[in-house]
């Protein structure tokens, strides 16, 4: 990957930088810059390609639809034919399917027998529905007076996409509905950015992995599941590795190895200011610290620098170690830089308005996510209730809501019947 630019540059370029009491738009602006672009592709069958990154501008090949269509099951004529006022009485010359064409053009007073998707016949550019059309004795079809426009039910060449215009941009997401807009193409393949290499492990001396026999003062490790999960929705290859305890050695070597292996490396747990919290100060000797706190709640303790010891150096982010603020500080700052690493456009997160049904408490100073359950209320707008409390640690409250309560930096407290933002978990998970 290019070098991207020192963390001191990026600072530079900063109002009011400081590592111990980062803004979450600051944050934000940082890693913008300090998430590398890839630089590698690759030739994918398309159906392979779901979820991965578009590398390339594709333009159409073709027109689609190819030819004029019929939208609906009817029957297709001539829409000069229609008068104001006047019924019209068609002969049906036959009839077409999709997939076949009509070989002749129609003449005056013709119509055909058209099925949804058919070519339109030449001499015909309008179709009316076969309920709306009345069959008669020998042959003849008799349509009401003004049941409809001339060109009513026809689809356009072209209308979908032109021949030689823009598809999908580099750095589309190829979601079902893109694989299907290439398929409509023709395309049988698609050249998509190379999978993002996550490493992963936990830290602490407290961690039991799933399984283990409990101790005292001791908790099972969650974050490593939850994390995990979020990156294998966001479509990155996870390396996963085993919990690392408070020693600095073994945390050190999980380090330079995690670097050697990833893009891009997550921990959990030691970046507090505690004497087993280790991770920033090794941070500090293997590579650069850019920031390790940020004013957000839950998720303060984050740390956020780079691992040298490669062609290019390896971001790494420094999860808070309490489950609830691991999730959110991933959900709210990591997966857009790791989305930004995959090469996907810059899109802001989609933020929901809906009425807070009860007072929310807050100082300003901080950007606090709170979880949320959003509702459909009895006035038909959106409503939106805590899950209660709100501690770093109730991890059961992330089951219980649905999304994230986002109240900004300069937010004070909110008074039941106040509009606030929320960030749906569909799609963020």
């Amino acid at each position: 990957m290019t070098m991207p630019p020192t963390l001191q540059e990026i600072a530079a370029r900063l109002e009011g930088y400081d590592p111990e009491a980062m803004d979450v738009d600051s944050v934000r602006r940082f890693l913008e810059a300090l998430a590398p672009a890839p630089e590698h592709s690759e030739v994918l069958a398309l159906g392979a390609a779901l979820d991965r990154v578009l590398a390339q501008d594709l333009v159409s090949p073709i027109h689609v639809p190819a030819h004029d269509n019929s939208a609906m099951d009817g029957y297709a004529f001539a829409g000069s034919a229609l008068q104001p006022g006047q019924g019209l009485r068609l002969r049906i010359a036959g009839s077409v399917h999709a997939g076949a064409t009509w070989p002749r053009a129609l003449q005056p007073g013709e119509c055909l027998r058209i099925m949804t998707g058919a070519v339109m016949p030449a001499g015909a550019d309008t179709v009316v529905p076969q309920e709306l059309a009345a069959l008669e004795e020998g042959g003849q079809l008799w349509i009401a007076p003004d049941l409809l426009q001339p060109g009513a039910n026809r689809r356009r060449r072209g209308e979908d996409l032109q021949q030689g215009s823009l598809a999908l941009a580099c750095g589309e997401r190829l979601t079902p509905a893109a694989l299907g807009l290439l398929a409509s193409l023709g395309l049988a393949e698609v050249r998509v950015f190379r999978r993002l290499r996550v490493a992963y492990f936990s830290t602490g001396d407290e961690i039991l992995s799933p399984g283990a026999a409990p101790r005292p003062g001791a908790v099972y490790d969650s974050n490593r599941f939850t994390v995990c999960a979020l990156l294998r929705r966001l479509g990155v290859e996870v390396i996963e590795g085993e919990p690392v305890g408070d020693d600095p050695a073994l945390l050190e070597a999980a380090l330079v190895r995690a670097a050697l292996e990833a893009d891009a490396v997550i921990t959990s747990g030691g970046v507090s200011t505690g004497d087993a919290d280790h991770l920033r100060p090794l941070l500090q000797r293997l590579g650069e610290v850019a920031f390790w706190r940020v004013a957000m709640r839950p998720g303060r303790p984050l740390a956020v620098g780079r691992l040298h010891g490669k062609p290019s150096p390896t971001l790494l982010f420094g999860l808070p170690g309490n489950p609830v603020a691991a999730m959110v500080a991933f959900v709210a700052l990591v997966r857009p830089a790791l989305l930004q690493m995959m090469g996907c456009r810059a899109r802001p997160q989609p933020l929901l308005q809906a009425v807070s049904s009860e007072t929310l408490r807050k100082r300003p100073g901080r950007t606090e996510y709170q979880r949320g359950i959003v509702s459909l209320g009895a006035d038909g707008r959106l409503q939106v209730r805590t899950t209660g409390s709100q501690g770093s640690g109730v991890l059961s409250s992330m089951l219980q809501a649905n999304g994230l309560i986002v109240l900004p930096h300069g937010q004070g407290t909110v008074q039941a019947g106040d509009l606030v933002r929320v960030l749906m978990f569909d799609g963020a998970f």
